[in-house]
């Protein structure tokens, strides 16, 4: 395939200009009814606690289409300008408690390398076959355990409600501990000194952290504000399921878009960044009312393609380009659960493996050397 087509085989250009009317109407459509359903929430609790659980699923999916919308104002393709993306992508990013800028700088990398595994191994920190056959047995149960399909939901709620927060507290005590260093070592150094010389584990770049810090001030003054409002215990609780659902799904999606049977995961050396775009992203054929709420990620091949297409061409530049995608992965809701065995990274072969292939062919090689072995 290598040989057969080229990136400007594909029609892009046409459909990476952004409609600012669109979005707008986007936001509007997403972030009304998400208010809405917060105070039709407390009303129906005021009835029966009965009423909410359906009130929280559709809290949840427009929580999910919060997430989608920041994400494509982090790649600056929702809205024309680069500040208007800058803004509301802050704003949704309050709305979930993740600091946007961070999160698409993170998310950018993704994109510059998907496909190599030598750089990149997803959000779940997967391991190579060679890294997980070192770790001995209990600590193989804990990397499997760790990425069990129903972690995504623990994981999720501390993605989201905790992450940033210690982030921000572990960064300040960092830097805190840096004044001092830098102070023994040279007390007459100044603050500009002391700041320019700061490389924090935490964030990368002064944006991001006043992002990060922002975003903080904003989410922990908004529970403040919200708990006082409509009481402590009912706001954190339904906020707290909201969240953790969201987080859960598009953590979910995200993986299996990335992660299945036959998915492009190539060694750095030889590795090809169309062959990452169009097979080593699926495309997650969703019923619409998911591919509305998901805006659209599902065509994901395209979306790697080029970045800077906004969610609303994304369906359109795919039936474009249909001819030249003949070798994607096309995944319905089914075959979701299938993805989550493919946790391991195998550099031999370039390709990812579940744990249990992967002690089959351990298996097969041990019986493979004891009967090359001579019988005494």
């Amino acid at each position: 395939m290598e040989d057969a087509i080229k990136k400007s085989n594909f029609v892009l250009t046409p459909y990476m200009k952004s409609n600012d009317l669109r979005a707008i109407y986007q936001i509007l459509n997403t972030l009304v009814p998400y208010v809405f359903l917060w105070f039709l929430a407390v009303k129906a609790a005021s009835i029966s606690f009965w009423l909410l659980p359906p009130i929280i699923v559709l809290m949840t999916l427009f929580s999910v289409r919060c997430f989608s919308l920041m994400h494509d104002c982090g790649h600056y393709s929702l809205f024309t300008s680069k500040k208007v993306n800058r803004l509301f992508g802050f704003i949704l990013g309050v709305i979930n408690a993740i600091p946007q800028y961070p999160w698409s700088r993170g998310h950018a990398y993704h994109h510059k390398t998907n496909g190599d595994w030598e750089r990149y191994r997803g959000p779940s920190g997967l391991i190579s076959t060679e890294q997980f056959s070192q770790l001995n047995p209990s600590r193989q149960r804990f990397y499997e355990l760790l990425r069990h399909p129903l972690m995504i939901f623990p994981g999720g709620f501390f993605y989201l409600a905790i992450k940033p927060r210690l982030a921000l507290i572990a960064g300040i005590y960092d830097f805190i501990g840096h004044i001092f260093t830098c102070l023994r070592k040279d007390p007459g150094i100044g603050l500009s000194g002391i700041i320019s010389s700061h490389k924090s584990r935490n964030w990368y770049t002064t944006s991001e952290f006043w992002d990060l810090l922002f975003n903080n001030i904003c989410v922990v003054s908004s529970w403040i504000f919200l708990g006082h409002l409509l009481g402590f215990g009912f706001f954190m609780s339904i906020y707290s399921i909201v969240i953790t659902l969201s987080a859960a799904m598009f953590i979910c999606v995200f993986f299996v878009q990335h992660n299945f049977d036959g998915s492009y995961a190539h060694k750095t050396e030889g590795w090809n960044y169309l062959l990452g775009a169009i097979e080593g992203s699926s495309y997650l054929e969703l019923p619409m009312f998911l591919k509305w709420f998901s805006a659209d990620i599902g065509y994901h091949n395209i979306h790697h393609l080029s970045e800077r297409i906004p969610n609303y061409n994304l369906e359109a530049c795919h039936h474009e380009n249909i001819r030249w995608l003949s070798n994607i992965k096309t995944l319905r809701i089914g075959d979701i659960p299938s993805c989550f065995q493919f946790i391991l990274w195998d550099s031999a072969s370039n390709s990812l493996q579940s744990i249990k292939s992967f002690r089959e062919a351990e298996i097969r090689k041990a019986i493979a050397k004891s009967l090359a072995q001579p019988i005494a």
